[in-house]
Order: structure tokens, then C-alpha cells, then sequence
């Protein structure tokens, strides 16, 4: 039986063109620019720190707050039902 819904292709082409295209904005080679290679460095740099920031200030204290709270439930209702 064939599929109700064509398969989706392409996605990850796509989706590294708009990442690529995002990181380097205006420094993607054209005709008439050259890459400066240490305005990427620093784009790569901050773009590297700043998700370090976000995944170890912001992410991982959420998770451990959400993991906490649902161990602290799971405890509760496992006290109510004995």
C-alpha cells in the first residue's frame, strides 16, 4: 500500500544551507566578497561560547530543576499509595 503522505526529502540540505547561511551571514563567498577567515574564527568563537552559556547556565539547570520536581511527585504519590 502505498504511502498516504510522500516521504519528506531534502530536509537536511536544506536545513544546513539556513544554518551555514545564518553562521556566516554576510561572509558567504560571492563574486565579488572574499571570506575574511578571522571574521568567521570570531563568529565560530561566540557562537560556540554562548551555547556553552546557554546550555550550561540556562538548559541544564532547568532539567535538573524539572528531573527534581518529578522525582519529589513520583515520591509523593508512591507514600500515598502504601
Amino acid at each position: 500500500m502505498p504511502a498516504a503522505i510522500p516521504p519528506i526529502t531534502g530536509m537536511l540540505r536544506r536545513g544546513l544551507v539556513l544554518d551555514l547561511s545564518t553562521a556566516f551571514g554576510e561572509f558567504i563567498p560571492t563574486t565579488s566578497h572574499r571570506i575574511d577567515m578571522e571574521y568567521i574564527g570570531i563568529g565560530i568563537g561566540f557562537g560556540t561560547t554562548f551555547g556553552y552559556l546557554w546550555w550550561y547556565g540556562f538548559h541544564l539547570p532547568r532539567v535538573r530543576e524539572r528531573d527534581t520536581y518529578y522525582a519529589r511527585l513520583e515520591a509523593e504519590r508512591a507514600a500515598q499509595s502504601s
